[in-house]
């Protein structure tokens, strides 16, 4: 059908030769890309009444009210051979339309004589209709049903032959037309001009966004464009500019005036994709403005936060005394909480943030938990509790998330002695989980023990054991190239004050690097400032001969030094049987947290928040009440950051919200 009556002209221009070299097609039969001929060259002054907009991941051009008559070119400058409009054509679009109102028809381009304003050819669409207008016949052929407004990328190849009209969407299934007479007659191009977006004037002009827009003379564009792996936006022709334009350019302005489809909520972040790709994202409630890469937000302009005061929000009952929270995300399912329980029946809790609360998930059996390490590991999302109970086999139990019954479940076990604390860590590309044994019976002089993941067997396995002395805590960081254990020691079987041990990581296990003294350390917390790194160690208490212990003592902060490579004493700060440090940002400011137990004789105590001024140091800010507080840990939804601690004393564990401004 499509080339019949092209194949017969030709065979008889073979045998003919009187006209063998008179007649040639009016194009080249190439792809005619209309939407670039109305666009300025690149060293043109800005069109204003064209604007680049990003939107689902696909650039296009929208079109401003003043462009109605300016978008245009005289059809001379694609019928060069000859002034007659091919029978057989197909014209490709691809565009977005967001809304349209009732019994409103849009034009996506129209082919006008100058003259007398006359209609000779036009595409136009509305809520539920695709209309050709063939105004040399006054004739109208509609597709129905065809819903474009919708707010998503559509490309639409509207192929005429003869007859016949067929109408093909995304790739789809063809909508064919066929009439009595043929859609087109020959009629010239002659003084006439082609409008893009417009029927030469404000009233009807195309609103939405306009990607692609081609005439293909001679020939169905559809074998050429699909099937396609994004039949969306399947492609034949598309302006360079919308292809090559970087998103964010940091040269000289384009000639088009860029934007980006703005989403605006009062805290809550609308999901970012792949599909979304270049979406911006205003957040009323921070005053940020957040693009998106196809993965995350990502901030492009932010009105720096302060920390204005901390306030409680919300009172965690678990089941029992809770010595660690270990706050974590698992994608598409949100953000939870692990609290490690001391209570042997029901166990531990784990809590979702269900609207803006923690509410209770899981319970989980565990043996007089005393921390929670959260890791991901091969695409997996896991749980490692240290359980302390000291009671026939001791073992600490792995959990892995199920997607299908979303629940933490049993992993693998691995032998412990009264573990206090785990840290994941990987280096190069080898994983690791190190437990801090307390003690083994009356026995605080025992091994801590490293393992390693083994991805055959797919399980943890022993790599290196170091001796500790009631080894309380893990720190794991990394300077350059180097990697670093730290390890709080607590307790030696006769004093608190005893050195706690970093290493570092040399020919594949770690060896001392450094010893430091302290009293009865709980916690090492690593900080970055700047080019400056910090290590601060809680100090809990000093352990006298003679009289009561002593819990009111400094705790200190330690500061690399690039020239000796050693961590030196940069800061005391008076601590009360300190357990947990706590790092965070606000904005452009640094804090840091410390959990305040004991003073020996309460445990109702002011936990500090210390906020960092540059030469004096850490400075306290705020006092917050706690009771037996043992651990700290710092969240952020997309409304607001929260601080939450958890009661080594009492049922009752709290979430404080940072208010900013």
């Amino acid at each position: 059908m499509w080339t019949s009556g092209l194949l017969l002209l030709l065979g008889a221009l073979t045998w003919s030769p009187y006209l063998a070299h008179t007649w040639t097609p009016c194009t080249d039969l190439l792809p005619l890309d209309l939407l670039s001929r109305v666009l300025p060259p690149s060293t043109a002054a800005t069109l204003t009444q064209v604007r680049m907009v990003q939107s689902r991941g696909s650039r296009g051009f929208q079109l401003a009210a003043a462009a109605a008559t300016s978008l245009s070119f005289p059809a001379s400058q694609i019928f060069t051979n000859c002034e007659t409009f091919p029978r057989e054509f197909s014209i490709v679009v691809t565009l977005k339309i967001k809304q349209l109102a009732e019994r409103r028809s849009e034009y996506i381009f129209s082919l006008v004589q100058e003259e007398d304003d006359r209609l000779l050819l036009g595409l136009r669409v509305s809520e539920e209709r695709v209309n050709f207008l063939v105004g040399a016949g006054g004739r109208r052929l509609s597709f129905r049903g065809i819903r474009l407004a919708d707010d998503h990328w559509h490309t639409l190849v509207l192929a005429v032959s003869g007859h016949y009209a067929t109408l093909t969407t995304d790739c789809g299934l063809p909508l064919d037309l066929v009439l009595d007479q043929p859609v087109l007659s020959s009629f010239s191009t002659r003084r006439s001009r082609f409008y893009v977006g417009s029927r030469r004037r404000w009233k009807d002009r195309f609103s939405g966004l306009l990607r692609q827009l081609v005439l293909l003379p001679g020939s169905d564009a559809t074998p050429r464009l699909c099937p396609a792996s994004k039949p969306r936006l399947a492609e034949l022709s598309v302006p360079e500019v919308l292809v090559t334009t970087p998103l964010l350019s940091d040269q000289q302005p384009s000639v088009f005036t860029y934007e980006a489809e703005v989403r605006v909520t009062q805290g809550g972040a609308p999901p970012c994709s792949p599909g979304g790709e270049g979406q911006l994202w205003f957040n009323t409630l921070r005053r940020d403005l957040q693009i998106c890469d196809g993965h995350t937000w990502t901030p492009l302009l932010q009105r720096p936060q302060r920390l204005d005061y901390v306030e409680d929000y919300q009172d965690v009952l678990t089941s029992s005394e809770t010595f660690d929270v270990e706050v974590f995300s698992i994608p598409g399912e949100g953000l939870f909480m692990a609290a490690a329980n001391r209570d042997i029946h029901p166990g531990s809790g784990v809590f979702q943030w269900v609207d803006g609360r923690f509410q209770l998930y899981q319970n989980i059996s565990t043996q007089e938990a005393r921390a929670w390490k959260h890791f991901t590991l091969e695409g997996q999302v896991f749980l490692v509790v240290a359980n302390s109970r000291e009671a026939g086999s001791e073992l600490s139990i792995i959990y892995r998330w199920s997607v299908v019954r979303r629940r933490f479940l049993w992993y693998q076990s691995l032998t412990t002695h009264s573990a206090l604390d785990w840290e994941f860590f990987t280096i190069h590309n080898d994983s690791f989980l190190a437990v801090a044994n307390h003690r083994r019976d009356s026995n605080h002089n025992i091994h801590s023990v490293i393992y390693c993941w083994n991805p055959n067997s797919k399980l943890f396995e022993v790599n290196q054991t170091l001796a500790t002395s009631g080894a309380y805590d893990w720190e794991f960081f990394s300077i350059g190239p180097y990697h670093f254990l730290a390890v709080a020691n607590t307790f030696d079987g006769r004093s608190t004050s005893i050195t706690s041990t970093i290493y570092v990581w040399v020919e594949s296990h770690f060896i001392s690097f450094q010893h430091i003294p302290t009293e009865g350390a709980t916690d090492w917390e690593m900080f970055q400032i700047g080019e400056r790194y910090f290590l601060a160690v809680a100090n809990s208490q000093r352990v006298l001969r003679h009289g009561p212990s002593l819990y009111s003592l400094n705790s200190t902060i330690y500061e690399l030094n690039r020239l000796t490579h050693t961590f030196i004493r940069f800061q005391d700060l008076l601590t009360h049987s300190a357990v947990d440090w706590e790092f965070f940002s606000v904005g452009d400011e640094r804090f840091l947290v410390v959990a305040n137990s004991h003073d020996g004789s309460s445990y109702a105590l002011n936990s500090v928040i210390y906020r960092w001024q540059g030469y004096e140091g850490f400075v306290p800010v705020h006092s917050l009440p706690t009771f037996g507080c043992r651990d700290w840990e710092v969240f952020s939804t997309n409304s607001s950051s929260y601080l939450v601690y958890s009661s080594a004393t009492s049922r009752l564990s709290k979430v404080f919200r940072l208010k900013t401004y």
